[in-house]
């Protein structure tokens, strides 16, 4: 074997042995998890009343990122209950509570809007708009003296993707996909006052 060959050979093995590394750490990298996560809920109390702080882990599919991008507005909805569990009967529901927001995207601004009631906030970017879905701070939950001390309560949240408020195009499409349908499982936790 010549000089030349062998400083070829050497040059392949270290291209190949660099390819198979490069493949190794795409395959150990973590996957982009796309849908809804409850990363902490807690039912804090105040002097007028109870209030939720949730914070959730949004991310969208390629395929909301496109409609969102194509102009179609995203409406997730935010559910919370309190439930006092008996024995003798049926639960009894203490407080419930539902919020929307309504994501889009203005294609001349390049900005995100994400609107809640009456109110409405531009952002930048994507991510900072799920940021704000995904930080929930809810007041009206219930009035004080509603819990009583020495019982436990059951808090449950969740916050998905209302495919009914998608054009009825995307709802035949959102049948049954999981492009389509994202959204968090109940998160549910006791609360003793």
């Amino acid at each position: 074997m010549t000089a030349s060959s062998t400083r070829s050979c050497r040059s392949l093995s270290c291209l190949a042995a660099l390819l198979l590394l490069c493949v190794g750490i795409a395959a150990a990298a973590p996957a982009r998890a796309d849908g809804v996560d409850v990363k902490k809920a807690a039912l804090m109390s105040a002097e007028d009343g109870y209030f939720l702080e949730a914070d959730f882990d949004i991310a969208l599919t390629h395929a909301l990122e496109d409609a969102l991008s194509k102009g179609v507005p995203l409406y997730f909805t935010l559910e919370f209950e309190l439930i006092r569990p008996r024995w003798y009967w049926f639960n009894e529901k203490i407080a419930n509570a539902r919020q929307q927001y309504r994501l889009s995207y203005n294609a001349l601004t390049r900005q995100h809007r994400v609107g809640v009631r009456t109110l409405h906030q531009n952002f930048a970017t994507l991510a900072e708009a799920l940021g704000f879905i995904s930080r929930v701070r809810l007041r009206e939950i219930a009035e004080p003296g509603t819990l009583s001390r020495g019982n436990s309560y059951t808090a449950a949240v969740r916050l998905r993707l209302d495919t009914s408020q998608l054009p009825r195009l995307f709802q035949i499409s959102a049948v049954g996909s999981r492009d389509w349908s994202i959204g968090s499982e109940w998160h549910r936790w006791t609360v003793s006052p």
